[in-house]
């Protein structure tokens, strides 16, 4: 970088939005293997907290691949270049005054130490969604595990390529006998506790 480019600070702080929004703005990384469900409840939890009046912004994988990554594979090396990007962008909307939600499955823990890094203690909340190999398997939406199998997808992410589970995840969510319901309501519940979101709807 170079040595002639300096941060400037704004007048309009973090503290200013968080207190316009009447929330607190943090990042919850939600993590797991492909088909845990991942999307579906970070998606379905920015319905929930949008219907409560909060600001918010959900970076998926598959779309963050379509603009800003889409110049990237899934080498090791583009896997941490994705992480990279994703937790600077989203540093840059929590500083926004947002509640953002990234869903990748980020499968080395280094990159995702590397992205807590980034942000004051207790603004990197990560969220492990913990489901079974054979039941991400079992629901392949999208085709790929069995593509991954035929060997059509090299570095698969629990097929032919690691995924290193969260040591200490900040909220684990098992989603192989729960309903999106469920899950929900507790992740709303431990936002409220954390003092992220009111207890009351806005």
């Amino acid at each position: 970088m170079s040595k002639n480019i300096v941060w400037h600070e704004a007048t309009v702080t973090r503290e200013r939005r968080e207190k316009m929004n009447r929330h607190r703005a943090k990042l919850l990384w939600f993590t797991g293997l492909s088909g845990s469900g991942k999307s579906t409840l970070a998606h379905a939890l920015e319905e929930e907290l949008h219907q409560r009046g909060c600001r918010t912004y959900v970076f998926d994988g598959d779309n963050v691949r379509h603009g800003l990554c889409r110049d990237l594979g899934f080498s090791t090396e583009d896997r941490t270049e994705n992480i990279r990007r994703i937790g600077e962008m989203a540093k840059l909307f929590v500083d926004a005054g947002v509640i953002a939600l990234t869903a990748f499955i980020s499968p080395i823990r280094e990159d995702r130490e590397r992205a807590r890094g980034l942000f004051p203690h207790g603004d990197f909340i990560e969220v492990y969604v913990s489901c079974p190999l054979d039941v991400c398997e079992s629901r392949d939406v999208k085709g790929l595990y069995k593509k991954a199998r035929d060997g059509e997808i090299p570095n698969f992410t629990g097929i032919s390529a690691p995924y290193d589970i969260p040591d200490k995840p900040e909220i684990t969510i098992e989603t192989q006998e729960r309903t999106i319901e469920a899950c929900i309501d507790e992740l709303i519940e431990t936002l409220q506790q954390r003092g992220v979101i009111p207890t009351k709807v806005v």
